[in-house]
C-alpha cells in the first residue's frame, strides 16, 4: 500500500515514550494559526512511499527503540486523512513487537477505516486545540465537535491517551479556558499525561517560503510565569 509521506525523523524523544521514528503524513485539513508544518497541508504534495520502504527504513533503528521502550510515531499533517494506509503500517509493526502511537487532532469524523486503525494503536497523542468552540474556529478554522468526540470515543475504548495542549498567549491561555480545558480531561478515564507545549514561531519560515501570511507574527512565546501558571490549573 502506498501512502503519502512529508518526512521522517529517525531519532525523536518528544512524540511519545523512548526513542521514536516518527513519521510525518502530507495532507490536513485545518488551518492552525501556529502551525509549525505549514508545508504538510497539500494532500498533493509529499513523497509515495510503500508500508514496506517505512518498515525496513524503521527497522534500521529497531535497538535504540527496543532499548528506549520507544516505537513510532505517524504524525502530520494529520495521519487519520491516509487511515487506511496507517493501519497497515501498524498492523506490520505490531507483528515485530514495534509500539505504535497516533500523533492526531482527531478533527476527521470517525469512520470505519479509523476503528480499525485503533485496533493496532497503543497510544494516542491527543492535540485538543482549543476548548472553546469559537475560539477553535477562529485559530484552526473548524470547530472543535469532532475532536473532543474523538477524545470522548478513545476513553471509551481505554486507549491511552497524551492530551497535548499548545499555550498561546492571547489564544490558548485564558484562565477559564483552562479550568474548562481541565474539567473536560477530567471526564475522560485513558488520560495517560497532560502535555503543555509552550508556543514558539520556529516554523514561520515554511509560511513565508510558500507565499503565506504568518497571521502571529508578533506573538511572542510565553514566559515561564505563563506556563507555571497554566501548569497549575491543568495540574501538571
Amino acid at each position: 500500500m502506498i501512502g503519502k509521506i512529508h518526512s521522517v525523523e529517525s531519532f525523536g524523544t518528544v512524540d511519545g515514550p523512548g526513542i521514536r521514528f516518527v513519521i510525518f503524513m502530507q495532507g490536513c485539513t485545518l488551518k492552525c494559526k501556529y502551525c509549525h508544518n505549514r508545508d504538510t497541508w497539500d494532500s498533493h504534495s509529499g513523497t509515495e512511499t510503500s508500508v514496506q520502504e517505512l518498515v525496513k527504513q524503521i527497522l534500521n533503528y529497531k535497538t535504540y527503540i527496543d532499548n528506549s521502550g520507544g516505537g513510532v510515531t505517524v504524525s502530520g499533517g494529520e495521519p487519520l486523512l491516509q487511515a487506511e494506509f496507517v493501519t497497515e503500517l501498524f498492523k506490520e509493526l505490531k507483528s515485530l513487537g514495534i509500539h505504535t502511537a497516533l500523533d492526531t487532532a482527531g478533527s476527521i469524523p470517525i469512520s470505519s477505516q479509523i476503528k480499525d486503525l485503533l485496533k493496532y494503536t497503543d497510544l494516542v497523542l491527543l492535540d485538543i486545540k482549543h476548548i472553546d468552540n469559537e475560539k477553535c474556529i477562529n485559530l484552526t478554522g473548524f470547530s472543535n465537535k469532532n475532536n473532543l468526540e474523538f477524545a470522548k470515543y478513545l476513553s471509551n475504548l481505554k486507549i491511552p491517551v497524551w492530551i497535548r495542549q499548545v499555550l498561546i498567549p492571547g489564544y490558548t491561555d485564558d484562565k477559564f479556558d483552562l479550568q474548562k480545558l481541565k474539567k473536560f480531561i477530567d471526564t475522560l478515564e485513558n488520560v495517560d499525561k497532560i502535555e503543555l507545549l509552550p508556543y514558539h514561531d520556529l516554523g514561520k519560515f515554511k509560511w513565508k517560503e510558500i507565499g503565506e501570511k504568518y497571521e502571529l507574527e508578533n506573538v511572542l512565546p510565553p514566559n515561564k510565569e505563563d506556563i507555571d501558571k497554566a501548569k497549575n490549573i491543568l495540574g501538571i
